[in-house]
């Protein structure tokens, strides 16, 4: 049986942080582990495991980190995230872990399982969604919150299909690899069911990482427009999401493995930007021989 949960609010006090479910989007964009860019003349060595660590920032403030741990073994998929948060000289604090399981066939990833316990400064508590090969077959939260009169009934059709949010964005990287940023990810979050739609919008210089020597590169920057469908209110900050062009994701190609990984990913709010930035990234083959340490030691 279907039943009606809610997500766990990740930023909150007015003028300093704020209700985004978006915000857990952007979170599980990060869970990105890798995107395929154009071959190289170099024989390809794609990753089996990666790991990332990410710096969260609000308005240049540090509030939190997010890592991401991927491993694919032959068909099936595994994905961990850890994200932690703390604000307001430590008034406000939440830890949110994920884990997403399933299996890797010709037309992308297929998710059976996903959970997410959190505990934070107000509430604490879980969520589990479970899958078919239909899409969402079942949903729950503990402790139980109740539906608000105004929200945008969850449907039906909006679960056919639908990734959780980590399993989502492994699906990029079953898209084409001249086009990394022509991709839409149906995700559903255990209660809203959104759509993130990615265009290609430009590329900027960089280095490998701050510090780190390294030939300079271009960043592949796709804009992300945030579509809710159902589950949700239409609240300012809702409304300020849906209609901004400011939430975009910048890949950092990685020559030695074939991969892209995202550098960095910005979240519009309100009241200022909330900006994920690659600290460490580690990418490893199923022989356990290291084929990129980006940021790190």
């Amino acid at each position: 049986m279907y039943t009606r949960v809610v997500h766990p609010i990740l930023f909150s006090r007015a003028g300093h942080m704020t209700a985004a479910r978006s915000g857990l989007a952007a979170l599980s964009l990060a869970a990105l582990c890798f995107q395929h860019i154009p071959a190289s003349s170099a024989p390809a060595r794609m990753p089996s495991k990666v790991s990332a660590v990410y710096a969260i920032t609000f308005n240049g403030f540090n509030i939190g980190s997010f890592r991401f741990d991927s491993e694919v073994d032959g068909k099936r998929y595994t994905l961990r995230g850890d994200a932690e948060l703390s604000a307001l000289l430590g008034a406000f604090k939440w830890r949110g872990i994920s884990v997403a399981s399933g299996r890797v066939g010709r037309r992308g990833p297929k998710p059976s399982d996903y959970l997410l316990s959190f505990k934070g400064t107000s509430r604490n508590g879980s969520i589990k969604v479970g899958f078919d090969r239909k899409g969402v077959n079942s949903a729950s939260i503990v402790p139980p919150i109740p539906v608000m009169p105004d929200e945008v009934p969850l449907q039906r059709k909006h679960l056919k299909g639908a990734l959780d949010p980590l399993t989502a964005v492994m699906a990029l990287t079953i898209g084409s690899s001249k086009k990394p940023c022509n991709q839409t990810l149906s995700i559903f979050d255990g209660k809203q069911r959104f759509d993130l739609k990615l265009a290609y919008r430009g590329e900027r210089a960089s280095q490998w990482f701050p510090g780190q020597p390294g030939p300079a590169t271009a960043k592949m920057v796709c804009s992300v427009k945030y579509k809710p469908l159902g589950g949700y209110r239409m609240t300012s900050q809702t409304k300020l999401l849906a209609q901004s062009d400011g939430l975009e994701i910048a890949m950092l190609p990685v020559p030695s493995a074939n991969v892209a990984v995202p550098h960095e990913i910005r979240i519009p709010t309100g009241y200022g930007d909330i900006v994920l930035t690659a600290e460490k990234v580690s990418l490893t083959d199923r022989n356990q021989r290291r084929l990129a340490l980006l940021g790190g030691h």
